[in-house]
């Protein structure tokens, strides 16, 4: 069921956000992740697409509207 969606995964770049980006990713879906640390969201983006995985990452911050829109765009959902 999860095969060819667009899941965007926010605020976690690692431990459970981790887990579930590479869950969902082996599950065939497109993962978007998007948190502050972008080091670490490039380096978690790079094992996933390693890994036969489709996924991409901004950095974000949630409490900025803007950020929450360049994101929802990067995963194609409509605005």
């Amino acid at each position: 069921m999860i095969q060819d969606k667009d899941v965007i995964i926010t605020g976690r770049s690692s431990g459970i956000g981790e887990a579930a980006a590479k869950l969902l990713a082996s599950k065939g879906a497109k993962v978007v992740l998007g948190a502050r640390r972008k080091d670490k969201l490039k380096q978690i983006v790079h094992e996933l697409e390693k890994n036969g995985g489709r996924a991409a990452y901004q950095e974000l911050d949630v409490t900025k509207p803007s950020d929450n829109d360049n994101i929802m765009k990067l995963a194609n959902v409509d605005l």
